[in-house]
């Protein structure tokens, strides 16, 4: 548990359900030993192994750079039979998690660092206990940002820092007072059935919300000097075939384009009071954690993944880790305003976003899901404006301001997501304590 100032408190227990091929387990670990800018310990206290025992280090290299060794010293259950039927999968799995996490970290720290010379800053979002909202908001606080979450609900530590209820117009507008930025992404789930009253929701959460927060700031004493916006590529309409579309292009005639251009225009009170606003375009993000590809992984992992429909049909998808770092791209570089797609430089066909996911996890990925199931499930018009759209975008604004993809494309961003390629420099080793327990090290360095 992380206290305000970015330390550890000693003693304190952390309650986490943690999926593994699907199946939850709850994990209660308590934190010990923190040393300032050198260590802290997590033991677990209750969970699914006989012993577990991290250990985070950190330190300098001669050459400038910090080293981060985890070490983890482990007791599957049932002693030696837990051992023989699961140690080769907790090796594989922790070999994965922790190359996976120090890619994460060595890219959270160049990303900072390009920006460098800026001060830090004060920055309430919204939606941050969504998808991107938490991995956003973990970023800018590994950066040395001060994060205020806006959620519903009463204000708790760590998850609710300001309440607020859109829907009521309900904003204490005193609380923003002083905040550098703002980063709205609250919106009702597109994922559902498109009842009318759900339908009411995906507009009135979107449109409402920014009306309110937008109005807000402009009224404030000091305002910040940026509203980063969400918005996304359902701004083109569904059916756009092979059109190339970038910031410029034209808005669509459906539902969604309809959203999109009455969420924008809900920013005009920031923008007349001078405020610099950024229109987050965002694309189909992708990680197997959440988001569109969340929800088919288990399929694509049993190799019964594939395309939709005939997969002929354009997507613009975006790594989780590449859309925070465009998010804080658009934060960061003053130069950025108005509409901005948040995607890979290339569009794939449906056909292919699966193919590369297969590859990318060595599975088949050729069995089309069938329309008429999802359309079952979901309702024809959400499963063609969504799932069977069409955009074949392309990031001009980002391109044309220096922004760098880590993961430009889908087998990159899957493989990277599931710690099976190794893209940074680290070394694991296994060896067996004593008492039976075995000791996992892994060590990676990067630049400060």
């Amino acid at each position: 548990m992380l206290n305000r100032q970015g330390g550890i408190r000693d003693g304190a227990t952390v309650t986490l359900e943690v999926k593994t091929m699907g199946v939850p387990t709850t994990w209660r670990v308590v934190h010990r030993d923190f040393v300032q800018d050198a260590q802290f310990v997590d033991e677990m206290q209750g969970g699914p192994f006989a012993k577990w025992i991290h250990t985070h280090a950190f330190s300098g290299t001669a050459a400038g750079h910090s080293a981060l060794r985890d070490q983890i010293e482990y007791a599957l259950p049932l002693n030696g039979v837990g051992n023989l039927f699961g140690g080769w999968f907790v090796r594989d799995t922790l070999e994965r998690t922790f190359r996976y996490r120090h890619a994460v970290l060595a890219h959270d720290l160049a990303r900072h660092a390009a920006f460098a010379d800026r001060p830090r800053m004060k920055i309430a979002v919204t939606g941050a206990s969504g998808f991107v909202g938490t991995a956003l908001c973990a970023f800018l606080q590994t950066g040395g940002h001060t994060v205020l979450r806006i959620n519903r609900g009463k204000v708790r530590e760590g998850v609710t820092d300001i309440s607020w209820d859109p829907m009521r117009g309900d904003l204490d507008a005193s609380l923003l007072e002083g905040v550098d930025a703002v980063i709205h992404l609250a919106g009702a789930p597109i994922a559902e059935r498109w009842t009318d009253e759900h339908r009411a929701a995906i507009r009135d959460s979107r449109v409402l919300s920014t009306t309110l927060l937008a109005r807000a700031l402009a009224r404030l004493t000091r305002k910040p000097r940026v509203l980063l916006s969400g918005s996304a590529i359902g701004f083109y309409g569904a059916d756009r075939g092979d059109t190339l579309l970038d910031e410029t292009s034209a808005s669509g005639d459906d539902f969604l384009a309809d959203v999109s251009r009455a969420w924008e225009a809900s920013t005009a009170a920031a923008s007349e009071a001078g405020i610099r606003v950024v229109h987050l375009r965002t694309g189909i993000v992708t990680g197997v954690a959440g988001g569109a590809l969340g929800k088919q992984w288990p399929l694509f992992q049993l190799g019964l993944g594939g395309p939709l429909g005939d997969g002929s049909h354009y997507m613009s998808p975006i790594a989780l880790d590449d859309e925070v770092g465009a998010i804080h791209h658009c934060l960061m570089d003053e130069r950025v305003q108005g509409p901005v797609n948040l995607v890979a430089p290339e569009a794939v066909t449906n056909a292919e976003y699966a193919r590369q996911v297969g590859a990318a996890i060595g599975r088949p990925a050729i069995l089309p899901a069938p329309v008429f199931a999802m359309s079952a499930l979901f309702g024809r018009d959400m499963v063609q404006a969504t799932a069977l759209a069409s955009q074949r975008v392309r990031p001009g604004v980002l391109a044309s301001h220096g922004f760098q993809w880590a993961w430009p494309t889908v087998e990159r961003m899957v493989a990277f997501e599931t710690g099976r390629a190794d893209y940074v420099a680290s070394a694991s080793s296994n060896t067996n304590s004593p008492d039976g327990s075995t000791r996992h090290n892994t060590d990676s360095s990067t630049a400060s």
